[in-house]
């Protein structure tokens, strides 16, 4: 699958620092270092676009400004591309007005373009919107999906020590995030885990927006810890140690 990253700073670098990484080999990653600075208006998109874009099947629009959105369409003309991410991690990259039109400009091309917010919330079917799930159908996305978007462990526990002793990653976050929190899982107990794997996203760090975010009532940093967090006490759930208070009565 060949993949085209826009990126315009530290945000998309680590993306794709990760994707090149961690991906696998059959993937060819280029990318593209879009403008960081856009007029009000953009009247011309292609007078932003170099001349020598390579072919590409997915096209990731990591951009950090929201004028990175308007030059997509264009980007996919150039390239011949045949699907889309663009994530929401902070809504003043792509505002959700913006990702509406995004996905409806690129539907009338023939181009499936998904919108996850926040971008950890992506899976080969799904992805999350405000409060919703979005459904999609798009073999290039789920391709990407099936190695990178929503995390997913594989975590072992020791039954005698109630103790994490391996965490596999199925799936890592695009950032790298969920490898990150996998290793400072190893020899956490369960009790601890889901308390644990919040600290450790927050000090990878996550990148997604620490505003509040109205969709939410809630930052998308948060969300996104919210995500990971649950998927991990899922799974240690049933080495955990139910600690239960009756009112009125001393605790044995």
């Amino acid at each position: 699958m060949r993949i085209l990253a826009i990126i315009t700073g530290e945000y998309g670098q680590r993306h794709v620092d990760n994707l090149r990484a961690h991906g696998p080999d059959h993937w060819q990653i280029e990318v593209w270092k879009a403008p960081s600075v856009y007029p009000l208006v953009i009247d011309y998109p292609e007078d932003f676009l170099p001349d020598d874009l390579p072919p590409a099947d997915l096209v990731l629009a990591f951009g950090e400004h929201k004028g990175v959105a308007e030059l997509v369409p264009e980007v996919v003309k150039a390239t011949g591309a045949r699907a889309v991410i663009a994530p929401v991690d902070r809504e003043e990259w792509l505002p959700r007005g913006l990702a509406r039109q995004l996905r409806g400009w690129l539907a009338e091309m023939g181009v499936v373009c998904v919108t996850p917010k926040p971008l950890c919330s992506l899976t080969e079917t799904a992805y999350n919107v405000r409060r919703h799930r979005i459904e999609y159908d798009d073999p290039l996305i789920a391709e990407f999906a099936r190695y990178f978007g929503k995390p997913e462990f594989r975590i072992t526990v020791d039954p005698d020590t109630r103790t994490i002793t391996e965490v596999e990653v199925v799936r890592d976050a695009v950032c790298g995030c969920a490898r990150y929190v996998a290793e400072g899982l190893v020899g956490v107990s369960a009790d601890d885990a889901e308390f644990k794997a919040g600290m450790l996203h927050h000090h990878y760090p996550c990148l997604a927006g620490m505003g509040k975010d109205i969709d939410f009532n809630d930052t998308i940093m948060h969300v996104s810890g919210n995500i990971l967090k649950e998927m991990v006490a899922e799974q240690v759930k049933p080495y955990r140690q139910e600690v239960y208070i009756v009112p009125g009565k001393l605790s044995e």
